[in-house]
């Protein structure tokens, strides 16, 4: 089990934390998905056997979502 960190600009808001939520969380290897409100801090546990942090990167910049570092 892996455990990544990413700050995504349009998980601030509501519409936006839902949109990175309904990405994710589907995504086979992903465990766990946490979105802190006031930074766009969204933290990921994933069995890094099944999915790799590349291929997460990957399906998020492909949903137009900015990740920030």
């Amino acid at each position: 089990m892996s455990e990544q960190t990413f700050y995504i600009k349009e998980a601030i808001s509501k519409q936006g934390i839902d949109k990175v939520e309904q990405i994710l969380n589907p995504l086979h290897g992903v465990e766990r998905v946490l979105v802190d409100t006031s930074d766009g801090e969204v933290k990921l546990e994933f069995d890094d056997k099944v999915i790799s942090k590349e291929r997460i990167v990957m399906t998020l910049v492909e949903h137009n979502l900015t990740i920030l570092h």
